[in-house]
C-alpha cells in the first residue's frame, strides 16, 4: 500500500504542503486541515513507517529513517517542491530531510518539534515506560499509558469535546504499536545538526500550544535562536497539538505564513 495520500486542488500548478503526523498517530491527524488549504494547494499527507498506511514497514523507527521515508514518498509522488508541515517526531523528521536537501521545500512548518539529536528526559522515559508495558502487559496497555500519561495529550484529555479526544484515541487504537518498541525511536545518535541549521534560510514557523510541555518551548526557543528565517506562533489554549485542538487559528495562522512567503 502506498503510504501516502495524494490531494490535488483544482488548479493542479499550485503549490504543494507536505503534512506529517507524530508518533501514534497517522495522517487523519490533518483532518481539519484538508478542506482549508486544499483551495489552493496540492496537499500530500505522509503516514511514517509503523503508522497508518504504512503500518507494515519494518523498522528502525527513528527520526533518520523517517526522514529518508519522507523524501521517498515526495519522489514516489514526483513532488519536486513542496512546503513541509510536520507535528513532533515528524517536524523533526523534515527539518532534518530539510538541513540535507533544502532545494525539497520551500517552507517549513513546525509544530511542537524535537531538536534532532537531542534527547527529552521526559519523554524518553515515558516511551521507555509504554514500550515495557507493551512487552509485559499488551499494546492495549501501552496504549493507554501513552494517552493517560503523555503530557502532550492533557489538552486534549482535559477538553475531550472541544479537542476531539475521542477522535485522536481511535487513531491511537489504529497504531500497531511497533515503533514503541523500537528503543531508538529518540535515542538513536544522530550527527550533530547545529552548524546545518544556521545555514538553513528557508522561512519556518515554530509554533506551540500555550500549555505545551517547558521542554517543547526549551527547543523551539534554540531552533528559533540557530535558524536565520525563523518565526514563531503561541496557540492560545492549545497544548501538545494546537492542529487537532484549536485547528481553526492554527489554519489562518499558517495560511498567513504561506501567503507572506508568497507560497
Amino acid at each position: 500500500m502506498i503510504p501516502y495520500k495524494v490531494l490535488r486542488s483544482a488548479d493542479k500548478e499550485h503549490p504543494w504542503i507536505a503534512m506529517v503526523h507524530g508518533v501514534s498517530q497517522n495522517q487523519r491527524l490533518f483532518n481539519q486541515q484538508i478542506a482549508v488549504f486544499q483551495e489552493f494547494y496540492n496537499l500530500i499527507l505522509i503516514d511514517l513507517p509503523g503508522h497508518g498506511s504504512a503500518s507494515e514497514m519494518p523498522g528502525p523507527f527513528g527520526m533518520a529513517e523517517f526522514a529518508e521515508h519522507i523524501e521517498k514518498c515526495l519522489i514516489h509522488a514526483n513532488v519536486h517542491s513542496c512546503n513541509f508541515w510536520g507535528t513532533h517526531l515528524g517536524a523533526s523528521a523534515g527539518l532534518i530531510l530539510a538541513t540535507k536537501k533544502p532545494e525539497i521545500f520551500q517552507s517549513l512548518v513546525l509544530e511542537g518539534p524535537v531538536y534532532p539529536g537531542r534527547v527529552i528526559p521526559a519523554v524518553a522515559d515515558l516511551l521507555s515506560r509504554v514500550s515495557s508495558a507493551a512487552q509485559t502487559k499488551g499494546m492495549n496497555a501501552a496504549r493507554n499509558l501513552w494517552w493517560n500519561e503523555g503530557p502532550w495529550f492533557d489538552v486534549m484529555r482535559q477538553n475531550p469535546d472541544l479537542c476531539r479526544a475521542h477522535e485522536q484515541l481511535e487513531m491511537i487504537g489504529d497504531f500497531t504499536g511497533e515503533p514503541w518498541l523500537d528503543s531508538g525511536l529518540v535515542t538513536r545518535p544522530l550527527p550533530p545538526i547545529d552548524e546545518r541549521l544556521k545555514s538553513l534560510n528557508l522561512p519556518t514557523l515554530i509554533m506551540n500550544g500555550e500549555h505545551d510541555m517547558i521542554e517543547f518551548f526549551a527547543v523551539a526557543d534554540t531552533l528559533e535562536r540557530q535558524l536565520p528565517n525563523a518565526s514563531r506562533a503561541i496557540i492560545t489554549n492549545g497544548g501538545g497539538f494546537p492542529l487537532w485542538e484549536y485547528p481553526d487559528p492554527v489554519n489562518e495562522i499558517v495560511a498567513e505564513f504561506l501567503s507572506r512567503q508568497g507560497k
